[in-house]
């Protein structure tokens, strides 16, 4: 039995897990017996992927199998990294169209999950640049999936948490980059209000996120920083800037579990102002940041969810239509600043709606939080996932270790067309894990 707690370790879940070396053996396993989904490095926060009765590593379907420089034209295994492309590409002036937070994922992963980053509000997210991908069905066939084949499948796969099928391979376009380096400008919005007009006027530029502090009262409330970015050009460079800055090597490693009361009201509220301060003094400024700095700042601290203490932590990331927003955000930082409950990783972005039959992205603003485990830190979850559900917004799947059935079937309207491609794929029952028994997805 194999430790297969999701990033957030928690909750702490055990199971068989099986390793596939060849996508023959993959679609074999995965027809093998129900109560299966794929996993891919284990960065999903909660119980997305942990199977049921089983868990499939697909760890040997890990190839680059093609690519054409002329159009970008990626093809992938699905347990490629997006370390492995970023060290591969990057230094040869492409970038991948999308990128979550961390770069330790897999192509299988990205789809499943639909992940978003930065540059959602334009680009939309990374399954919108999946043009197909080969994926293994319960009853042992592999079927190609695209726009134009298989499309219901298709636009089920994308968002759909593995319940379809396991990935086998993806074909999706990398984008030209003149430099590895990210030209980013920080603004400072004094509350809520002034970072939600700044992500809104900052929405031309090719990235744009907000870093929120979620203790700050009062006139501060929601004060926060908003770093736009786009890639920086050649002649943007300094005479002796390597145009192509490779990622980093070392890596700070947290080499245990930290005392659960580590995080704090105390020492979250004095970092999140140190951090503000900091970040006041750019105001304005234009710098120069390495593309792994800026898009995978946590990558550079291995293991860097021990800081959360033994009983780990839940990263909680909800979207609320945007006529809503600004209310609901408000009511949900004052929750948190009331209860002391700090997140010192909390991020608020604008997004558009996405294009799988079960993306997370809607038109309007999402925030992330991580709140450490607690009785007391559950409980208020539980009270921002109904503020959440009431204002018709949704839980990122992806994230979510403890939403209720309830809170997840009010958030999205597709599950009984889901449900239906499922079925006719033979993958209802049978691709199945320990978050969607739990959801009745």
């Amino acid at each position: 039995m194999k430790d297969l707690s999701g990033w957030g370790r928690y909750p702490r879940l055990f199971g068989p897990l099986t390793t596939a070396l060849t996508a023959a053996s993959a679609a074999r396993l995965t027809a093998a017996a129900p109560g299966v989904v794929a996993r891919g490095l284990g960065r999903a926060y909660g119980d997305a992927a942990i199977g049921r009765d089983r868990t499939l590593a697909p760890a040997g379907l890990d190839r680059l199998q093609g690519f054409d420089p002329d159009t970008g034209l990626l093809r992938a295994e699905a347990a490629v990294s997006l370390d492995d492309i970023l060290t591969t590409f990057v230094p040869r002036g492409f970038f991948p169209p999308v990128v979550p937070g961390t770069r330790f994922v897999t192509v299988g992963g990205m789809i499943a999950s639909d992940v978003h980053g930065k540059n959602q509000h334009n680009d939309g997210t990374f399954g919108e640049h999946v043009e197909a991908f080969t994926l293994a069905l319960p009853d042992g066939r592999t079927v190609r999936c695209a726009r134009d084949q298989n499309t219901d499948l298709f636009h089920a796969t994308i968002g759909g948490m593995g319940l379809t099928g396991t990935i086998l391979d993806a074909s999706f376009r990398l984008r030209r980059v003149d430099t590895g380096w990210i030209r980013q400008t920080t603004s400072v919005a004094n509350n809520l209000s002034d970072a939600i007009g700044l992500l809104s006027r900052t929405s031309g530029a090719t990235y744009t996120v907000a870093w929120i502090d979620v203790l700050a009262r009062g006139a501060a409330l929601g004060r926060s920083l908003i770093l736009e970015g786009g890639h920086a050009a050649r002649d943007e460079l300094g005479p002796r800037q390597a145009p192509f800055p490779p990622a980093r090597a070392g890596r700070v490693s947290v080499p245990f579990d930290m005392p659960s009361g580590l995080l704090n009201a105390k020492t979250v509220s004095a970092f999140n102002a140190l951090y503000y301060r900091k970040g006041a003094l750019r105001a304005g400024q234009t710098s120069l940041v390495p593309w792994d700095s800026y898009f995978f700042p946590l990558d550079g601290i291995a293991r860097w969810n021990r800081i959360y203490g033994p009983r780990g932590f839940v990263q909680h990331q909800c979207v609320i239509p945007e006529e809503r927003a600004e209310a609901v955000l408000s009511i949900i930082l004052e929750r948190l600043s009331q209860t002391g409950t700090g997140s010192f990783l909390a991020v608020l972005k604008r997004l558009r709606a996405g294009t799988g039959l079960m993306s997370f992205p809607m038109d309007g603003l999402t925030l992330a939080l991580d709140i450490p485990v607690s009785e007391r830190g559950l409980a208020l979850l539980a009270e921002i996932d109904g503020l959440v559900s009431e204002a018709g917004g949704r839980l990122y799947l992806a994230k979510d270790a403890c939403q209720s059935r309830e809170t997840f079937e009010a958030g999205y309207p597709n599950i009984a067309a889901f449900h239906e491609v499922r079925r006719d794929a033979g993958a209802l029952g049978h691709m199945s894990s320990k978050q969607s028994e739990r959801l009745g997805l």
